[in-house]
């Protein structure tokens, strides 16, 4: 696996990528925002892990540059900054997922390891989906609902991808955190709640029918009946 790391704390830098190698993982280092984003749009790499707080160009900016030419390349982000907040704001910009320091070197690989399994499961499924007027496409990851375009975040997307595999089905919140994010974060993060109401202004807004529905005390679901 390449590995493309842009970090710019030494001791960050010299354990991370002594304990990749070692996993033998081939890693590239860029030391400030502005070479790392040079080396991600010029060669291609398995799995970005992105700092956020960088010299040069914050890692925001870059992983909304690289999502804009590549959204098939993992990017995982590294922050001191663990609150909702900048939880949603790193995913927005297009990251897979988020890794809050200090953290422990297994629980790096960890991550990574998920980010390969999602990685290897997409074309082993069918290429399209429809639940009602809603059309989900797994190949060009875009969503449509009476044939209008809807544009999604990759946070969001991957949320609706669980949410129509899942149709009919109640999901709890436990479920979501472990499925879309593959990763338990603080149960006190109401993350789960902001995305399924980001996703409902998007898929719900405007339309006859709603297909995200709240189940009280247990969670959500999407189905066509609303009773």
């Amino acid at each position: 696996m390449k590995i493309l790391l842009i970090e710019d704390e030494p001791g960050l830098i010299s354990v991370m990528v002594r304990g990749l190698t070692e996993a033998n993982m081939q890693v590239s280092v860029a030391a400030d925002g502005t070479t790392g984003l040079e080396m991600a749009l010029k060669h291609q790499f398995d799995l970005i892990i992105l700092d956020i707080m960088l010299p040069g160009i914050n890692g925001i900016q870059i992983c909304r540059e690289v999502r804009k030419v590549n959204k098939a390349v993992s990017i995982l982000m590294l922050t001191a900054l663990g609150s909702t907040e900048n939880i949603v704001t790193g995913l927005d910009s297009g990251a897979d997922d988020y890794l809050v320091k200090p953290f422990k070197f297994a629980e790096l690989e960890a991550r990574i390891r998920s980010l390969v399994r999602r990685r290897g499961t997409q074309g082993q499924e069918e290429n399209s989906i429809h639940i009602g007027d809603l059309e989900l496409d797994f190949i060009s990851k875009t969503a449509k609902r009476n044939d209008k375009p809807i544009n999604l975040t990759a946070t969001e997307y991957r949320l609706l991808e669980y949410f129509v595999k899942n149709a009919n089905k109640i999901l709890s919140r436990i479920q979501i955190l472990e499925n879309v994010w593959d990763i338990d974060f603080n149960m006190g993060t109401n993350v789960v709640d902001v995305y399924v109401n980001y996703l409902r202004k998007k898929i719900d807004s405007g339309t006859g029918q709603k297909l995200i529905h709240t189940v009280f005390g247990m969670g959500y679901i999407l189905k066509e009946d609303p009773s």
